[in-house]
């Protein structure tokens, strides 16, 4: 489903203090998988993840996603690709926290312009996905569980039905048993939905829950292994 070859990442910090986070990482993942990225904070694996997520561009290497060298289209079809390929969730969750759950849900299909008369049905789907109460549905987001407001996160980012779900530290802001139900929501948008799911943490006992764990140190893969 995805490639990434070469990928390099140089940050210019002045004319001669150049820092660079990633140095020539080379992976696949293939559609379905449920693959963790470990790392410790500095190790390069949020910038891996912008980069996967066409939010960051690399200084050297290619990324292809379906087959489609991403950085070599124009910003619209980027922009596209964003939109309607891939879903994200954030650790700081990112609701409008003056919004309804449904609202909130529905921010994405505004911007693909889905017609009013479709967006309630959408949601409906993604919040039932993710186990979500229907009594909580016209809650406030600043109304609900941390819990809730990740799961309410997740709808979001599988509003339209993306191929590739990026997680970003889901877990970070969240207690371990709230933690434990987040991640089985992602594990069973894995198994029972196919979902190709990439979760960024620095945490092994969340890296446990992937199929497959991707360590990475000094912007560099050190490991790659699936899990028993």
């Amino acid at each position: 489903m995805l490639r990434c070859e070469n990928i390099s990442k140089t940050y210019l910090m002045g004319e001669d203090n150049n820092l660079t986070v990633l140095k020539k990482v080379n992976f696949q993942i293939e559609k379905g998988e449920f693959v963790a990225v470990i790392g410790p904070s500095g190790s390069g694996k949020s910038t891996l993840m912008n980069i996967i997520g066409a939010l960051d561009r690399p200084s050297t290497g290619k990324y292809f996603l379906d087959e489609e060298d991403v950085f070599s289209l124009p910003d619209d079809k980027l922009a596209e690709i964003r939109c309607k390929k891939i879903g994200f969730v954030f650790q700081s969750f990112n609701l409008l926290a003056r919004s309804t759950v449904l609202k909130n849900v529905m921010v994405p299909l505004v911007y693909a312009r889905v017609p009013k008369i479709k967006r309630w049905e959408m949601a409906k789907k993604a919040l039932q996905a993710v186990n979500l109460e229907e009594e909580r549905w016209q809650h406030l987001s600043n109304q609900l569980s941390g819990g809730q407001m990740q799961r309410v996160a997740i709808a979001r980012a599988l509003i339209n039905d993306p191929e590739l779900i990026l997680a970003d530290e889901p877990t970070g802001n969240l207690d371990s048993k709230t933690g434990e139900v987040v991640l089985k929501t992602f594990k069973q948008l894995n198994k029972e939905f196919h979902h190709t799911i990439i979760l960024i943490t620095h945490d092994h006992n969340v890296a446990a829950h992937a199929d497959r764990v991707m360590e990475i140190k000094d912007g560099e893969i050190i490991s790659d292994k699936k899990n028993n």
